[in-house]
């Protein structure tokens, strides 16, 4: 019976120990929310925040990212801010020094992010301080990607990193010119990433040897999503490309008809792929052949990067609309504009989903807090100025109809006066007239 029991108690811990692991595998922690990048959360949890923004006070280019409770977003100018999911009320923040336009990944409580000033910096979340620091020379703003304890990235300097995640050490460093702007794929020992001296890579990361590269028709800052054995990749040459993941070899590709630097996003489930250009469509295509299935023409150019949930796909365009499409027909179910048009700021950071939760960061220097199932949004506070502006719009339209009567009542009164005038001076002449017709 002893022996029952204590095997009962070691079967519970087990449980008890394993839960958190399960638990964290529900965060979106990174970059299209896994080293695979491809933009969706299987084990979301059906927690549902309130609707809320967030004032950030500057520009948001970079995808913000969740752990536990709460999401971590950085500006433009370098502010690193802790928020409460639930409510958007902060927690704490810090000043990075530096402007930064990649998007941060969170591994074992510590947060990496690259910036401007061409440093890769490491945050302990838990302990609220800087852990260190790796300087490349060059501004990063390749989006980091953690595999095994190693932090991978790319450099303005042309080279691809690998610091360890605990204290920053170079394990890796191999230089592929041009730019890496792309966030590196860790699949199998293998990284993929696209360079803007116009090539697609595979580079061993044991060797550190290129297994093999792709040259497309322009940059590529487009960042790679690897699934089934192929790699889909966008270039500045407007294409999509589906390559083998062994040797690089094509399997399809579609043109777009411009510019791609939106990163493609993968169904594994119904073999669809997304993607947006700069024609202001976002495009399905089958993952197998490259069949065209559907097309969502925006206002503009579409620059984030499609995330994905049950029946739905959500991405950014700089029209200042995020959309809610439908992922099998493309059709609109909901579109939020926090800038209800007078104030329009293109939203090209990536969309962020939690359950029922849903996460929008742009240009305006706002985290919207949405409910992706009943579609419903938070008051942004462009419509407060909107309001303002339509109604002095009112009262200018009004004040001019006023001025315009005014002027017409005053031409009346003038026309009439004349005309009197004219009709006085005829009377008297006429009586004149008469009397000088009597004295004669």
């Amino acid at each position: 019976m002893s022996k029952n029991k204590s095997i009962l108690i070691l079967l519970m811990i087990s449980i008890i120990c394993i839960s958190p692991i399960y638990g964290a595998s529900s965060d979106w922690t990174m970059f299209q929310q896994d080293a695979s990048h491809e933009g969706f959360l299987e084990e979301a949890s059906d927690f549902v925040t309130n609707l809320w923004s967030f004032n950030m006070g500057s520009s948001i280019y970079s995808t913000p990212v969740i752990h536990g409770d709460n999401i971590y977003v950085v500006s433009n100018d370098g502010i690193l801010k802790s928020i409460d999911m639930e409510d958007g009320s902060q927690d704490w923040s810090y000043n990075l020094g530096t402007k930064v336009t990649a998007s941060p990944v969170i591994a074992n409580n510590t947060l990496f992010v690259g910036g401007q000033d061409g440093s890769m910096y490491a945050y302990d979340i838990q302990n609220k301080n800087l852990k260190w620091q790796y300087d490349t020379s060059k501004p990063i703003e390749s989006t980091a990607s953690v595999n095994n304890g190693t932090v991978y990235f790319g450099s303005n300097n042309g080279h691809v990193y690998g610091l360890n995640s605990e204290d920053g050490s170079n394990v890796y460093d191999v230089s592929v010119g041009g730019k890496i702007i792309s966030s590196p794929t860790v699949v199998n020992q293998t990284i993929y990433v696209g360079s803007t001296n116009n090539e697609i890579l595979a580079l061993d990361i044991n060797s550190k040897n290129q297994t093999w590269s792709y040259t497309t028709g322009d940059e590529v800052r487009s960042s790679p999503a690897v699934s089934n054995g192929t790699v889909f990749i966008g270039s500045s040459d407007g294409t999509l490309y589906a390559l083998n993941q062994t040797d690089g070899s094509v399997n399809w590709k579609y043109d777009s008809s411009d510019k791609i630097l939106s990163s493609p996003t993968v169904d594994e489930y119904n073999n669809n792929v997304y993607i947006g250009s700069d024609s202001g469509n976002v495009s399905c295509l089958d993952t197998r052949d490259g069949t065209f299935k559907w097309a969502y023409s925006t206002g503009d150019k579409v620059r984030s990067t499609p995330a994905l949930y049950d029946g739905g796909l959500v991405i950014g365009s700089n029209d200042g609309n995020a959309y809610i499409l439908n992922k099998f027909t493309g059709e609109c179910n909901f579109s939020f504009n926090p800038g209800y048009f007078f104030f329009n700021n293109p939203i090209s950071a990536s969309p962020v989903i939690y359950g029922d939760s849903l996460f929008i960061s742009g240009h305006d220097g706002y985290l919207y807090s949405l409910n992706n199932q009943k579609n419903e949004a938070p008051a942004s506070v462009f419509l407060y100025y909107a309001i303002v502006i339509i109604i002095v719009f009112i009262a200018v339209i009004y004040l001019l109809i006023r001025f315009l009567k005014n002027i017409k009542n005053k031409n009346k009164i003038k026309s009439k006066s004349h005309t009197q005038k004219v009709s006085g001076d005829e009377e008297e002449k006429e009586i004149i007239d008469k009397e000088n017709q009597e004295k004669l």
